[in-house]
């Protein structure tokens, strides 16, 4: 199934944790995977996969046992800065960040109906740039201290109320997002909010992705 069509860029947006075992060994593997799937259970409607790992071909692995769950949920699945691996495993979509090459480059391989996410920091001229690329969502922060992103500048909650008033596309939160401050992100404006560690290193990664996507 294609989410594409059907899934609105709204609620909660988990991102792959990375592994303990970078190699990915199985039972690692099978953990994490676990994790991801308990997200999903739980109530997340969007997945980004995210890994900087150099062996493409454990990449590509993932990326297809991650379109497999997120079928199975129901759910988007979003590939991190490789358009040829989403085009691969036939992904919902991409996101990039700002040296990630051009959204017009990805639509031409993606086709009309994927998803692309642009990064655009705390800066709303990024974003308005992105929306005239023809992004599908633009993606803000870090809005509170970060353990993913230790060095992200913070960016401005009004940011996202600005960006509400400026934009006429879904706005995605991201940045050390948790149960006790996401309500606040929606309330400014954001349609989606991105969380890693929240969820992942919550002891019940479904009951955490329970509460958070309650809040829509």
């Amino acid at each position: 199934m294609n989410c594409t069509e059907v899934l609105p860029l709204q609620g909660l947006y988990v991102i792959t944790p990375q592994r303990a075992n970078k190699a990915g060994a199985a039972g690692d593997q099978a953990a994490w995977l676990a994790r991801i799937e308990a997200a999903l259970a739980g109530g997340a409607r969007w997945l980004q996969y995210r890994d900087k790992s150099p062996d493409p071909g454990q990449r590509l692995a993932d990326a297809g046992m991650l379109r497999a769950l997120t079928q199975r949920h129901g759910a988007g699945l979003i590939i991190n800065d490789d358009v040829a691996l989403a085009q691969a495993v036939g992904a919902d979509g991409v996101h990039l960040g700002q040296e990630d090459g051009s959204v017009p480059e990805a639509r031409t391989l993606l086709g009309p109906a994927a998803i692309i996410g642009v990064t655009c920091h705390d800066r709303i001229d990024l974003a308005l740039e992105a929306a005239a690329a023809g992004a599908s969502y633009v993606a803000f922060g870090a809005f509170f201290p970060s353990r993913s992103k230790p060095k992200a500048t913070l960016a401005p909650l009004n940011l996202l109320s600005q960006a509400r008033a400026e934009l006429d596309l879904p706005i995605c939160a991201i940045g050390g997002v948790n149960a006790g401050n996401a309500a606040e992100l929606k309330a400014a404006g954001a349609d989606l909010i991105a969380v890693i560690d929240a969820v992942f290193t919550a002891d019940d990664p479904r009951l955490t992705a329970t509460q958070l996507a309650a809040i829509f």
